[in-house]
């Protein structure tokens, strides 16, 4: 009987523990003590001017390229540029065997000065017959025949002049200039290798990369939500062109800006998109003619913004945008909100809050729909991270902080 009556006094002992310690916890009340509201959060939403941006991809290329390619037949005498270096127009780049060229050339000239010594015996025996033929000592037949040689021997000097003239083209042609500034690549040929009018084969590339140009594309839906915006007069353009910045490869920005030269004049059927042509300072020819970059395109301001931090927005089934708000009663809500973009770590909403709204960015994890809330004001750092509370110290770290 001993042993039973201990073991009954040592569980009537763990029962009273047990319920001691279930009575100080609350009995699975709130944080604040039994049937207390959770602590969250909250920044209040006001409206603010929100540069607008809008980011699409694109590729360098040059502002101008020539690809040159002889323009008469012969064997390369001399390469005289640097690969790689830059010309300007008029260097000379090749240099083809001038020697057959030359020949044809000298012998058109010397076609040229017999037809002009003709000339002048032929125009004097017209002026001469014309002359006799009011005293009847020559006929009229023989000035006909005199004016038709004296015809015969200007069009022989004008077909003599018309050779010596391709002659001379064909003589400069051997002579291989660059017709345009730029960077000239590889040479695809060397001194003694044989080249053809015309060939379809390139000698070199000349491009022209300063100014460079940016060719990017967006696509029609973006075009049509930023023209509505400007209809609205939500949306407030700046003066002048837009101007243009440019993310590169490794996620550097590019120190110059760019201004927008042109759009085409229709979308792709295929696609759904258009083109955009910038034109960017290429001093120092940081950008190459094929580089991927994106730019970004600062397009107006709107003037009647609400910056949401992307921490406080969820998706619902339908893969619409909410967040949690406290009302009134200090319970609660969730509204579904129209996002239009990103900026920064924030998302541009355009309905769903009014100024004066309590939003909660802290606590998500320990409320839900109706609860009521204690709020405590807070404010972000330029990370969208919680900093402190408002006239004082930053809050305990919950696991929604600590998660985000």
């Amino acid at each position: 009987m001993t042993k039973r009556r201990l073991a009954f006094a040592l569980m009537l002992g763990m029962a009273t523990i047990l319920a001691a310690c279930s009575e100080q916890s609350g009995g699975g009340a709130g944080p604040n003590g039994p049937g207390g509201a959770a602590e969250v959060g909250v920044i209040s939403m006001k409206k603010q001017a929100v540069p607008l941006t809008v980011e699409v991809a694109g590729r360098t290329s040059a502002l101008a390229t020539a690809e040159i390619r002889p323009q008469v037949d012969g064997i390369i005498k001399s390469r005289v540029f640097t690969e790689g270096s830059e010309v300007k127009a008029g260097d000379l780049l090749y240099e083809i065997d001038p020697g057959s060229y030359q020949a044809i050339y000298d012998a058109a000239a010397a076609s040229l000065q017999k037809a002009e010594g003709a000339l002048p015996s032929a125009q004097a025996k017209v002026d001469r017959y014309d002359q006799l033929v009011g005293a009847n000592s020559v006929t009229a037949q023989n000035l006909d025949d005199a004016k038709s040689t004296l015809a015969q021997a200007k069009a022989d000097v004008a077909a003599a002049k018309a050779s010596v003239e391709q002659a001379e083209i064909n003589l400069a042609h051997t002579k291989v200039t660059a017709p345009i500034d730029g960077l000239i690549g590889t040479s695809t040929v060397t001194e003694g290798a044989l080249v053809t009018a015309n060939q379809t084969t390139a000698l070199a590339t000349i491009r022209q990369i300063d100014p460079i140009n940016v060719d990017v594309t967006d696509s029609s839906v973006n075009l049509l939500r930023i023209r509505g915006m400007m209809d609205s007069g939500r949306l407030k353009r700046s003066d002048g062109p837009p101007k243009i910045r440019l993310i590169l490869e490794d996620g550097s920005t590019y120190d110059q800006t760019g201004t927008l030269e042109s759009t085409e004049a229709s979308v792709s059927q295929t696609t759904g998109t258009f083109s955009i042509r910038s034109r960017f300072a290429n001093p120092v020819h940081q950008l190459l003619p094929g580089m991927y970059v994106r730019a970004v395109i600062a397009i107006g301001t709107d003037e009647n913004a609400y910056l949401v931090p992307q921490r406080a927005v969820d998706r619902n089934a339908k893969g619409a945008a909410t967040a949690m708000f406290v009302g009134a009663d200090n319970k609660v809500e969730t509204r579904v909100l129209e996002t239009v973009q990103a900026v920064g770590n924030a998302w541009l909403v355009t309905d769903g809050i009014k100024d004066g709204d309590r939003l909660i960015v802290d606590g998500l994890q320990k409320i839900r729909e109706g609860a009521a809330v204690t709020a405590v004001e807070v404010t972000l750092d330029e990370n969208g991270l919680v900093a402190s509370a408002a006239g004082g110290d930053a809050p305990a770290p919950t696991a929604d902080s600590a998660k985000n």
